[in-house]
């Protein structure tokens, strides 16, 4: 019925000489989720602008549209092809078949379903995709002939994080009455307070919990003095007697990493620096679990002091094995890297 209802809307709105666009947003803004898409709106719009006077279905002759036949099946495979974000009213509209059919159709004979496109951080070159290949083959070469080791990794990056948690949509989802509305989470404004974090973490747990001071940018001397200079204090703290022998550093590109003066205060200081090619967060362990893990784990917190010491105690309550997983995984990522001809492979992981 409520197909009908609209039906009648478009036919009035077409006779007025309204455009399909415009008509489409008027039931958008009536109807919200439930309005019919602009593809059904615009179909109609040019049968009503053809003549037609019905707003029903057309009687649909043959085969009873309940059976599968191949006629039916190749039907809707055509619109899915020509179109692969259609959506159900799509497809009964060009179609006109039921929307059960369709399903059936859709799920049990072309087994297709219907998912969310992978967003990805950059449009990868084939130059590119070749020179993460190559990284990834050249590192595992290293970690399984024994001359490099998992343990002998550290690695870091910054993040920024808010005061303000808003978490994901599914850890904000709540059961309410029926006479209950449901609670209301505001935007982040562009402003809201937040704050820049560098952390390191070796397979055992974290090596550096370090609060970028407000109004301070990381460059290379701010890098230097604040985060790798301390980063190596800990390692000869923990290392008392090999110190930073056989460590290695696995860094972005950003350029406060790979400025001269950075590279140069690593080689003095006998860390080696793990080659990792560009626009690859796939790759770095700072990207694919911690930062997302804190923030997860994290309540709200009025001001900066406050801010650092949840997050400082947010890493050290996690348990060691959860960092041993992460760097096994590292060597699991350049295996799906390689074998996805060095294209992003996040959407292969199970």
């Amino acid at each position: 019925m409520d197909n009908v209802y609209n039906r009648y809307y478009i036919k009035i709105r077409t006779i007025l000489g309204i455009n399909p666009k415009t008509i489409h947003e008027e039931l958008a803004t009536a109807l919200g989720s439930k309005a019919p898409s602009y593809r059904t709106v615009a179909e109609w719009t040019k049968r009503f602008g053809e003549g037609r006077e019905d707003v029903n279905d057309d009687p649909r002759s043959g085969c009873p549209v309940s059976e599968l036949t191949d006629e039916n099946i190749e039907l809707v495979r055509e619109v899915i092809n020509n179109d692969p974000h259609s959506t159900y009213n799509d497809i009964i509209a060009e179609t006109f078949l039921s929307h059960g059919t369709i399903e059936r159709i859709i799920h049990d004979c072309l087994k297709m379903k219907k998912i969310t496109s992978c967003w990805v951080p950059h449009r990868l070159t084939d130059e590119q995709k070749q020179e993460r290949v190559k990284l990834c083959r050249e590192n595992l070469v290293k970690f399984r002939d024994g001359s490099w080791r998992l343990c002998g990794i550290i690695t870091g990056d910054e993040t920024w994080i808010y005061h303000r948690q808003i978490h994901r949509k599914s850890t904000n989802a709540s059961w309410i009455g029926e006479d209950e509305s449901p609670t209301t989470i505001v935007r982040r404004g562009k402003f809201e307070p937040k704050n820049l974090f560098s952390i390191f973490f070796k397979s055992n747990g974290p090596v550096l919990i370090h609060a970028v001071d407000e109004g301070n940018t990381i460059d290379h001397d701010y890098y230097t003095e604040n985060c790798l200079k301390p980063v190596v204090k800990e390692i000869w703290k923990q290392r008392k007697s090999a110190g930073t022998n056989g460590i290695k550093l696995l860094q972005d590109n950003a350029r406060s990493h790979i400025q001269s003066d950075v590279i140069n205060y690593l080689t003095e200081q006998h860390i080696n620096i793990m080659s990792h090619p560009p626009y690859s967060p796939d790759l770095a362990q700072c990207d694919y679990w911690p930062n997302d893990y804190i923030k997860r784990n994290l309540t709200d917190q009025p001001d900066e002091k406050s801010l650092a010491r949840a997050v400082s105690k947010a890493i050290k309550k996690i348990p060691k094995e959860e960092f041993k997983k992460t760097f096994d995984k590292l060597l699991e990522r350049m295996e799906l890297c390689i074998n996805n001809h060095g294209d992003y492979f996040e959407h292969l992981i199970k």
